[in-house]
């Protein structure tokens, strides 16, 4: 009798269609820490550890780049920066960032506490050896032997510290970071936040000031600010006003024409001007 009343319900059930398959589970969420987060299981962080995707995008972004080499050198009329004009005589120059550019941070995002302060990147930058960025090496080299001076310009600014005579410290640090990933440099084309008056951490006036002894043919990175003239929400001179998401999405039609020609831009989901934006 029991299997004919369960005969009945089922048929019932498929008569109704009242027949659901059961929700799918949410993804797990990160497990909590003492901060509330545990950044060890970021998947942006751990793409960029671990993913060959990301290898092979930076690859592809520093080949590419050095492809295009000789014919922006040869073209004395072409400049990577849009307001630079009459610069055919001067000598061709590429201007870098450094950290996600030159040099991977990507086990300093895995590991420091919350929260960041610039202090915690230079004593880790002090502490262990440098990771270099996929192909950077070999396009610093190709740039070289093309003979174009090449600019590594941070945001890592100078700060600072206690029983150290020194007013920037951090570009000592910044200089052998660069050494350690195989590219030599003189100190004087590293430029640091703060290192000079106006110096600040919009870094147009810099790449203005690189630009009145060179053409620049490209440039590289992997902040917005790297290429787009005030792309951060603080408001630092000669912006007047706050980068938005609006804002920076006009600029991407307004530069159109550099991106992967003169501009070449690297994958960074762990930090940078975007995640302060609204």
């Amino acid at each position: 009798m029991a299997s004919i009343r369960a005969s009945i319900v089922l048929a019932a059930v498929i008569a109704c269609g009242c027949v659901s398959t059961p929700a799918p589970a949410p993804p797990p969420a990160a497990s909590p820490t003492a901060t509330g987060y545990d950044h060890t299981q970021d998947l942006g962080l751990l793409w960029v550890k671990h993913a060959a995707e990301y290898r092979a995008i930076a690859e592809q972004v520093y080949g590419a780049a050095t492809a295009a080499l000789p014919g922006y050198v040869a073209d004395t009329s072409w400049s990577a920066m849009p307001e630079q004009s009459g610069a055919g005589k001067l000598p061709p120059a590429v201007i870098l960032d450094v950290d996600e550019t030159v040099v991977s941070n990507v086990d300093f995002q895995l590991t420091f506490e919350r929260p960041f302060a610039n202090h915690k990147l230079d004593e880790w930058s002090s502490n262990y050896q440098s990771l270099a960025i996929p192909g950077v090496k070999d396009f610093v080299e190709a740039a070289r032997a093309a003979d174009v001076t090449v600019f590594f310009v941070t945001n890592r600014p100078c700060e600072l510290i206690d029983g150290v005579d020194d007013p920037c410290p951090q570009k000592g640090t910044t200089v052998e970071d660069i050494h350690e990933v195989g590219i030599d440099v003189e100190p004087e084309f590293v430029m640091l936040s703060g290192e000079q008056p106006g110096w600040d951490r919009e870094k147009l006036v810099r790449r203005k000031l690189i630009a009145e002894n060179y053409r620049v043919i490209m440039l590289i990175g992997d902040d917005f600010g790297d290429f787009v003239p005030c792309a951060r929400k603080k408001v630092v001179a000669p912006c007047t006003a706050a980068a938005t998401r609006a804002s920076r999405t006009d600029a991407l039609g307004k530069y159109d024409k550099y991106w992967g020609a003169g501009w070449y831009i690297l994958p960074n989901p762990m930090h940078g001007s975007w995640t302060s934006v609204r």
